[in-house]
């Protein structure tokens, strides 16, 4: 995460802020989580150099250059198309090539490129998404927050075994914006 220049991923007006423990606005009522939960969310999906990984919910495209950064392939869907644009040029900008960006609704995933090694969710809803957990390797982690409002949110981690059986655990509360759906 050192290697990420945070401060390239927030608006000019918050960049003094940059580097603290805080989630920090980046417009359309969206966040850039904080570097904690990033942190952890990268962790569980247990990344490693050649990894495909399906980001829903791309916003300024932090999380997407840190899994990057670790060496995975990422494909990331935004659902604002302004975000997703410039996303998608602040990560050219930064020369980071192994991401691919698409604007579109993620819950429905990205069925062609899948199975995906791991999926991060950045936002939450009240049930993990039955298109994701297709999309799910078998061997893969889903790491995604789950509750239908706030505070009762949960930062749930599945696995899918060989067999894909998927099991499941709460691993600890959080706040997430909501995953939207239908394109804007």
């Amino acid at each position: 995460m050192r290697a990420v220049p945070r401060h390239e991923f927030v608006p000019l007006d918050q960049q003094q802020l940059a580097y603290e423990d805080i989630p920090l606005p980046i417009g359309h009522d969206q966040t850039i989580s904080q570097p904690a939960v990033v942190a952890l969310m990268t962790e569980l999906v247990q990344p490693r150099v050649g990894k495909r990984v399906l980001e829903v919910g791309t916003g300024s495209g932090y999380q997407a250059a840190v899994l990057a950064q670790a060496g995975c392939r990422v494909w990331t869907i935004e659902i604002f198309g302004v975000l997703a644009a410039e996303a998608r040029a602040r990560l050219n900008r930064l020369g980071y090539t192994n991401v691919a960006i698409r604007h579109g609704d993620g819950y429905a995933g990205w069925p062609e490129e899948a199975p995906f090694d791991a999926i991060v969710v950045t936002a939450a809803a009240d049930s993990i998404p039955p298109p994701l957990l297709n999309q799910l390797a078998p061997g893969g982690r889903l790491v995604m927050p789950v509750g239908d409002q706030l505070p009762h949110q949960q930062l749930v981690l599945v696995e899918k075994d060989a067999a894909g059986r998927l099991s499941s655990r709460q691993l600890l509360p959080v706040r997430f914006v909501p995953l939207l759906r239908g394109v804007r």
